[in-house]
């Protein structure tokens, strides 16, 4: 079923759309990996290209979706996948979540 150009399944989930806007995410992001993760590159610049060309891509159209806890966790890892990325940290470095947002996330 079509809602508002979205697609939802037979039980009204979003999750091929949720899943096709993080596919869509990523493939903004890795275009812009070179800018994204250059230690020349401004911190205020980085955060306005993240925001503005990978959130916002990944985030359109979500006010239409249904919201369900499992869509939101999958926006979210996607997210901190990418910011671990621009930071050149590993999962396997410990570094908290909370930490890596606060400093060039937001």
């Amino acid at each position: 079923m079509c809602y508002l150009g979205d697609m939802l399944s037979v039980d009204g989930d979003a999750d091929a759309d949720v899943d096709a806007r993080i596919r869509i995410g990523w493939n903004k992001f890795r275009q812009l990996v070179p800018l994204l993760t250059n230690k020349d590159v401004s911190l205020n610049m980085t955060k306005r290209l993240y925001s503005s060309c990978v959130r916002s891509s990944m985030l359109h159209g979500s006010e239409t979706w249904p919201v369900r806890k499992e869509n939101v966790v999958a926006v979210q890892r996607a997210e901190m996948r990418m910011v671990r990325w621009m930071h050149g940290v590993k999962l396997k470095d410990r570094l908290p979540s909370k930490e890596l947002r606060e400093t060039r996330y937001r």
